[in-house]
């Protein structure tokens, strides 16, 4: 990776080393130098780059982790043990009714 870096680097500043030794002839008109647009040109590389490279958030603080959870040891109610159950039964008028009654073993 460093490699990379390197010759990506040479390669840039060789680049800017053509581009900016061929000076062309002066005017004089309202504008900026060649300096001038350079310096500019050079602020607004550092820009870009910085805000293309902060979008790439590149922090990652590990690999998850995934583990069997610690055993829990639960003790059983001794007691009796309910259950609701329907019962049907006649009331004195002669009416069959069906209600809900626990039973306790």
């Amino acid at each position: 990776m460093r490699g990379s870096i390197l010759r990506t680097g040479g390669t840039a500043a060789l680049t800017a080393l053509i581009l900016f030794s061929v000076h062309p002839a002066a005017h004089a008109r309202d504008g900026i130098g060649v300096g001038g647009a350079a310096a500019l040109g050079l602020l607004g590389g550092v820009v870009a780059g910085s805000a293309i490279a902060s979008a790439n958030n590149g922090y990652y603080p590990g690999r998850p982790v995934y583990r069997a959870p610690a055993p829990v040891y639960v003790e059983e109610d001794v007691g009796p043990v309910c259950h609701f159950e329907r019962r049907g039964y006649i009331d004195p008028y002669g009416d069959e009714h069906i209600r809900r009654v626990r039973v306790c073993q």
